[in-house]
């Protein structure tokens, strides 16, 4: 099987050249790096699947972290925290000439793609965050994983195997013997086990306010694997988010319901929105957001906050402030002048 899209390569700020791969055209989504190697995951067909479904609607850009697959192996192992991470996404957007893009933070890039976001709002139209948390040890302190990682330095072939089949519920066929391979394949030992060690410390929290993009929090995630509140958390903290709790008990994207997970991340990316269009789209309201008019759609329709609260998978809180922020754009006083403003623009 062909591995992809030819390999280019970018330089950090501090030397370490990163292997990248741009394919697709449309508004540009960075899928950023976790334990993997490029080569190795276009081998795998459901990968190799939804990287080209992406690339249909979007022009996708791919890359290894410093350390891993086509990038860079010797690099330096009290050096691998979110900074490292940062420069290297630094250099692929310049290397790939990319103003302003998406960014998709997938388990171990959460955080860095959180910072960005904060730290370069310019720069970044809307962020999806999967299966990662702004303190990394929140995703990597759960028992089952633990354990798992307690393989990186003793045993790296079973540590391989475990990720793939146990963790993430690849089966025992050619896809699951494919995604151990990636991993196996991804680093050697000793760069994996200062790769984690540098996880465990990460913690981007008091950036969050900073975010202004708008975010998709998606959670899916088996027993014992991260808690749902690490993802509640995560989209109550960021001023513009929404929180989608999937269906299913495999922590992973685009496996479980992979047609309908490329929709939802696809539809978010592309409109802003989580659900269906509207059959009778109507105008936002200059200075309400995507989230403050579908919380003015349901206290229209007569919902209480904690209901609101519900639907949307968020605390009530969050819906508190969403409501009173709307209510200060529109001039209304309560949920009565916000019902009958929604009622006059056609807002239902």
């Amino acid at each position: 099987m062909e591995p992809g899209p030819e390999l280019r390569y970018a330089r950090t700020a501090d030397g370490v050249t990163v292997a990248y791969q741009v394919l697709g055209s449309g508004p540009p989504l960075v899928w950023l790096p976790s334990l993997g190697n490029l080569v190795a995951q276009w081998r795998v067909p459901v990968l190799r699947a939804t990287y080209e479904r992406l690339a249909r609607a979007h022009t996708l850009v791919l890359y290894d972290s410093r350390g891993m697959g086509s990038s860079d192996r010797r690099v330096a192992l009290d050096d691998l925290g979110v900074d490292a991470h940062l420069r290297d996404l630094h250099a692929v957007l310049d290397a790939a000439a990319l103003d302003r893009a998406a960014l998709l933070g997938y388990y171990h890039s959460a955080p860095t793609a959180l910072a960005f976001a904060a730290r370069h709002p310019d720069r970044v139209r809307r962020l999806v965050v999967f299966g990662g948390a702004p303190r990394l040890r929140d995703a990597l302190g759960p028992a089952q994983t633990q354990a798992l990682l307690s393989l990186v330095e003793q045993d790296w072939d079973l540590f391989a195997e475990s990720a793939a089949h146990a963790w993430l519920g690849w089966s025992a066929g050619e896809n699951g013997r494919l995604v151990a391979e990636v991993f196996r394949t991804a680093a050697t030992p000793a760069v994996a086990a200062a790769w984690f060690a540098a996880a465990a410390a990460i913690d981007v929290t008091d950036l969050l306010p900073e975010v202004l993009a708008p975010t998709l929090v998606l959670h899916r995630q088996g027993e014992g694997q991260i808690p749902v509140e690490v993802s509640r958390r995560l989209a109550d903290a960021l001023p513009d988010a929404t929180l989608r709790v999937l269906p299913g008990t495999t922590p992973t994207l685009f496996l479980h319901d992979g047609g309908s997970d490329l929709d939802l991340v696809s539809r978010f990316l592309l409109t802003g929105r989580t659900g269906p269009a509207p059959a009778d789209p109507v105008a936002r309201p200059d200075g309400v957001s995507e989230r403050e008019l579908e919380v003015l759609r349901r206290v229209a329709a007569g919902d209480s906050n904690a209901e609101i609260a519900r639907g949307l998978g968020i605390a009530v809180h969050t819906v508190e402030r969403h409501t009173a922020n709307l209510y200060r754009k529109i001039g209304a006083r309560g949920r009565a002048d916000a019902t009958a403003y929604a009622l006059r623009r056609g807002i239902v």
